[in-house]
């Protein structure tokens, strides 16, 4: 069974420097952004492992009459976010935010907020300057992470930003995750969601073919009727297809020697 997203999405995860990653809502209704996550994320719990998170109402079409925020909360806690503050949103529903426990984070409140005068320093007297520091080494991203062990049932690996690379298996019960394209060199037999945050030009490539679930973009496949036979447990590319009316995954055999 193939579950392809909708062109608009309900839901957008961005990473932010702040250290939390913001959630732009195209909608605040529990029950359309629980389908799209679901669409999104494979319906797999634990896939953001606690972090926090920012809701950014800018992109919504236009301001809601009501927001439930008892159900959207519980709604993103399900997947393991941890809601602790608002922006973008309309003024008349900034006391529930507040009284759901979140921070409001627009410059606008910052500005609200009196500015308190500090005292003037007392003159101090000259000296020389202290020499320059030396140049910061420059920061490498590599863009790729390795995991060089067996995952097993229940373990989840999570390359955030970058394409992943699995030297050995992905047992039946684990995960691997990647914003780019994750490549497993061993037996994949596990879920694998590659292009996380909406990267549709991310790839599936496994040597032996077998998962529960693959993912690209938010538009996934299950298996429970069987893997096809061209492809089963020997070496696979899965990405996604375009070309028609609607998003699907494309499976093809690939020929390694």
């Amino acid at each position: 069974m193939t579950n392809a997203s909708s062109t608009a999405r309900a839901i957008e995860f961005r990473n932010a420097t702040l250290g939390a990653t913001i959630a732009v809502l195209h909608e605040t209704e529990p029950a359309g952004l629980a389908d799209a996550l679901h669409k999104m994320l494979g319906g797999m719990p634990d896939f953001f492992s606690g972090e926090a998170a920012v809701l950014d109402f800018g992109a919504l079409p236009a301001a809601p009459a009501r927001i439930d925020w008892t159900g959207l909360l519980s709604l993103l806690r399900r997947y393991q976010l941890q809601p602790v503050g608002v922006r973008n949103l309309p003024a008349e529903h900034l006391d529930g935010a507040r009284r759901a426990g979140l921070a409001v984070l627009d410059s606008a409140e910052l500005r609200d907020r009196p500015a308190t005068a500090a005292p003037a320093p007392a003159p101090q007297p000259r000296v020389a300057p202290p020499p320059p520091a030396p140049p910061a080494p420059p920061q490498i991203n590599a863009g790729t992470m390795f995991v060089d062990r067996p995952l097993r049932s229940g373990q989840q690996i999570y390359a955030r930003g970058g394409d992943l690379v699995v030297l050995a298996g992905v047992s039946h019960g684990a995960e691997v995750i990647a914003d780019g394209s994750i490549h497993c060199y061993g037996p994949l037999r596990g879920r694998a969601v590659a292009g996380a945050q909406g990267n549709a030009a991310a790839r599936i490539v496994a040597s032996n073919f077998g998962p529960e679930l693959v993912s690209i973009a938010g538009v996934y496949r299950t298996f429970e009727k069987g893997i096809p036979e061209s492809i089963a447990g020997r070496a696979a590319l899965v990405r996604l297809d375009s070309g028609g009316t609607e998003q699907k995954l494309d499976l093809q055999p690939l020929q390694l020697d």
